[in-house]
């Protein structure tokens, strides 16, 4: 097999995984769409702009929770920022000072 073979099938191998990353997110914000209200939709967006990470954990739980029917209805925004703040928490800190 010659080097530009090899190349091509690479390049091929690449195509064909950037087209199921691109298939993927299509099928996430589709699944956003229907469990969101456009206002919490458009939170979730806010998000995935700032904090791509963040907004990854937030869609594969809100998934989550309604492959387990713990979703009536559409989410609101008020209830996404709930959520938003479960997925956030972090343990306070504690300083404590030492006196010799």
């Amino acid at each position: 097999m010659s080097e530009e073979e090899s190349e091509q099938k690479r390049m091929q191998k690449a195509l064909m995984e950037r087209q199921k990353m691109i298939l993927a997110e299509r099928q996430r914000k589709d699944a956003m769409l229907r469990l969101l209200e456009p206002a919490a939709y458009e939170r979730l967006m806010n998000v995935r702009i700032s904090n791509t990470e963040l907004y990854q954990q937030l869609v594969n739980l809100i998934i989550s929770l309604a492959q387990q029917n713990r979703i009536n209805g559409k989410l609101t925004e008020k209830q996404l920022l709930q959520i938003l703040e479960r997925a956030t928490v972090t343990p306070e800190t504690k300083i404590e000072y030492k006196h010799k």
